[in-house]
């Protein structure tokens, strides 16, 4: 069975994204890393639930935390700040964060803002996204 695409041409409005972000800790997302990145091959991005600009040594708690709970290793290309983050609307139980960087992205896609940690690396507990190339994405509640 091939995998679809996931369609996300609608977006959660302001007050729908306050509304569905209450009682979320974070999420986190992995994906396939561009092939070129043997030695990362998951694209990894954790959505904290704070629009607070957390400072160095608390980053690299959080970081590692994530790392030791997630079975991740190899840790590069890491981008940590807060960053505009988009909800899209899909088949999926639950709606698809969005990273937006693209200005055009961020004028036109409603949106809040979140304490983001983008980077790649590899784990044996994401064989979705390592092995077969899929996106996947899982809320913590508090």
């Amino acid at each position: 069975m091939q995998a679809k695409a996931i369609v996300t041409d609608t977006y959660l409005d302001p007050a729908e994204i306050s509304e569905h972000l209450k009682n979320v800790d974070y999420i986190i997302m992995a994906s396939d890393a561009p092939k070129h990145f043997k030695d990362t091959p998951i694209h990894f991005s954790i959505f904290l639930n704070t629009s607070d600009n957390l400072p160095k040594d608390i980053q690299e708690a959080i970081l590692d935390k994530f790392l030791d709970e997630q079975g991740i290793s190899n840790p590069t290309e890491l981008m940590s700040q807060l960053m505009p983050v988009g909800f899209g609307k899909s088949t999926q139980e639950t709606p698809m964060p969005l990273l937006l960087i693209r200005p055009e992205d961020q004028r036109t896609i409603p949106h809040t803002v979140m304490f983001v940690m983008d980077f790649l690396g590899d784990s044996e507990n994401f064989n979705e996204a390592k092995h077969n190339a899929l996106t996947g994405w899982s809320y913590s509640y508090n």
